[in-house]
């Protein structure tokens, strides 16, 4: 398809807010001389909405109001702010004109459970605007081995593809090794959330009235299906990113992931070059993939993310603010407001708007399908079926690795340290590890010394956690007085990667989690000796047992590019905390991959 110019037609999304690392402050926030109207919104839906806050002022709804009224969206997952909202208090941003006065998760899913669990009048009266079905997005080749576009595939053809020990050998692929499933974790998105309601739908063989004894009974078959996962994520955008990037360099992606549970408009994103769904500048250009996904809707059936509005009932929001909100939810639903969802690669709910160009073959949909919907259950199901998933998820094997150099003694603004932070940030994730978990932490400075080698100190083995929770936390405290100097960065890598492959089982994720401050100072091997060795197994097809790293760029002066390289190398992903104020932000994003 060649290279596209953004123009007429703009994708949707921004990152930078909520877990995804940023700050909840996207945008311009100067005053205008308008009521501000801040709407928190899942990532995909930030640029179509600016699009919508534009329009909204040239229209009756708007005219309507006594002062006028600027809409402003920011990025905060849904899940995000369900748990900002239930937890009570006031938004965790230290300006309050960027507090939230609406909100429009991806599913009517979260305003039920903040309701539940806080109060009704909290998140007010949401009505969906726009939708969009959650579908398995599949590299085109691969898709088309399974059949497609004439076969039904259904989510029992993939766990059978999971269960069988040849995996794509068993529709004569063999070269193309296991069958690999990323999802996103239910805890904070809506994909990974809608992902596994689907599954119990389907072991159950309904197409509505899922229970949770429904989803106990479905415990098995979904167990099989998790054992798929390369690894979950916080963000489909950060794994179509890693797709991307080995599909344009050559590799076509098929050693990375076979199918990825996303929302179709991620597909269409993905398909115009815009795979993490960033909100694309005015000339900007994007380079189609070279190899499509194609939209593969189940045969038992799809959720939708039906995405409401409302204007929340928090103490912070004005009078003035609440009746702008409800003017703009109210133009939300009219026929100027509907016409311009398409062109970010939304449904409208009047369906006699045109859906447009996008929504064709040629960009890996079909606009007839799905042909069945599974409607979204009671609360008490999807709590049972996010509850099971934390049991049944695939284990993890997960060594932390943390700069200990003489830079994280600089502070970070307020009264802390960057290793305050980082020992803070990883304090926060052992709640997320099960006692089966296997967890290990290492630090790395110059000077130091430990049966893992030189320049490194082992502050615990990796196995399994147990309870070992409270002396765990008490050993990465102790990292404050530990002695500090050099950045031997590379060989510390180099010594986690041997120590996590020898010790990789193929039914873990097997993950490196690694935090540095800084550029390599004190390293025996390069860079490039480096992504030599721990790319290795992904280039000669060694995939049984994958050790993914996942770097945590730690501060203004990290070298972002050498550990975005690392990452690409053994197909993990790297996260921005040049904010080293965010890292308990960025831990949290991190772990939600085990």
């Amino acid at each position: 398809m060649g290279v596209l110019l953004v123009s007429a037609i703009a994708l949707s999304g921004c990152f930078g807010g909520g877990p995804d690392g940023g700050d909840f402050g996207d945008g311009d926030f100067a005053d205008d001389g308008c009521t501000n109207v801040v709407i928190a919104t899942s990532s995909e839906k930030v640029n179509m909405l600016d699009a919508l806050a534009d329009a909204f002022k040239e229209s009756p709804e708007h005219e309507g109001l006594d002062e006028c009224a600027t809409v402003r969206p920011i990025n905060v997952s849904s899940g995000e702010a369900t748990r900002i909202l239930t937890a009570g208090g006031d938004w965790p941003d230290e300006n309050p004109r960027r507090w939230p006065s609406m909100w429009s998760p991806a599913s009517t899913v979260w305003t039920e459970r903040v309701a539940a669990a806080a109060s009704p009048s909290l998140v007010g009266e949401p009505a969906s605007f726009t939708r969009t079905p959650v579908v398995f997005g599949v590299p085109e080749t691969m898709a088309k081995a399974l059949g497609w576009p004439d076969a039904e595939i259904g989510i029992t053809d993939f766990e059978a593809l999971c269960q069988d020990p040849e995996g794509w050998g068993s529709v004569g692929k063999d070269l193309w090794g296991s069958f690999k499933i990323s999802k996103t974790n239910p805890n904070t998105s809506t994909t990974g959330l809608s992902a596994i309601l689907m599954q119990s739908y389907e072991a159950a063989g309904k197409t509505e009235g899922l229970t949770a004894a429904d989803v106990a009974a479905a415990e098995e078959f979904s167990r099989v299906f998790e054992e798929c996962v390369i690894h979950y994520g916080d963000t489909t955008g950060k794994v179509l990113t890693t797709l991307y990037d080995e599909t344009q360099n050559g590799a076509g992606g098929s050693g990375y992931v076979s199918a990825v549970a996303l929302e179709e408009t991620s597909l269409l994103n993905y398909n115009q070059g815009n795979p993490d769904s960033h909100t694309v500048q005015p000339g900007e250009t994007l380079t189609p993939p070279k190899e499509k996904l194609v939209a593969v809707y189940p045969s038992g059936g799809s959720m939708w993310s039906d995405n409401p509005v409302t204007v929340l009932g928090a103490d912070w929001v004005t009078d003035v603010q609440a009746e702008a909100g409800a003017a703009f939810a109210a133009f939300l639903q009219t026929e100027a407001a509907q016409q311009i969802l398409p062109e970010y690669g939304f449904r409208p709910l009047d369906e006699s708007v045109a859906l447009g160009e996008l929504f064709t073959a040629a960009y890996g949909v079909d606009p007839a399908k799905p042909a069945v919907t599974l409607p979204k259950p009671e609360v008490d199901v999807v709590s049972a079926a996010i509850d099971q998933w934390t049991q049944i998820r695939k284990p993890s094997s997960v060594l932390e690795v943390i700069d200990i150099s003489g830079s994280m003694d600089e502070p970070i603004g307020d009264g802390r340290s960057k290793l305050d932070g980082a020992i803070e940030g990883a304090q926060a994730t052992l709640g997320h590890f099960r006692s089966s978990d296997e967890v290990g932490v290492w630090a790395f400075t110059t000077g130091v010394s430990s049966t893992a080698g030189e320049n490194l100190v082992v502050l615990r083995d990796v196995t399994p956690l147990a309870s070992d929770r409270e002396s765990l936390d008490t050993a990465l405290d102790d990292l404050r007085f530990a002695q500090r100097e050099g950045t031997p960065l590379y060989d510390a890598v180099a010594a986690a990667y041997d120590e996590m492959t020898a010790r990789a089982e193929p039914g873990r994720i097997n993950a490196i989690v690694l935090l540095s401050d800084g550029q390599d100072t004190d390293s025996a091997i390069s860079l490039d000796s480096l992504v030599a060795k721990i790319g290795r197994a992904s280039r000669e097809g060694g995939d049984d047992a994958p050790v993914r790293i996942f770097p945590i760029a730690y501060g203004e002066g990290a070298d972002t590019g050498a550990l975005a390289r690392i990452a690409e190398a053994t197909g993990g992903q790297w996260f921005d905390a040049s904010d080293a104020a965010k890292i308990d932000l960025v831990f949290a994003s991190v772990i939600n991959n085990f």
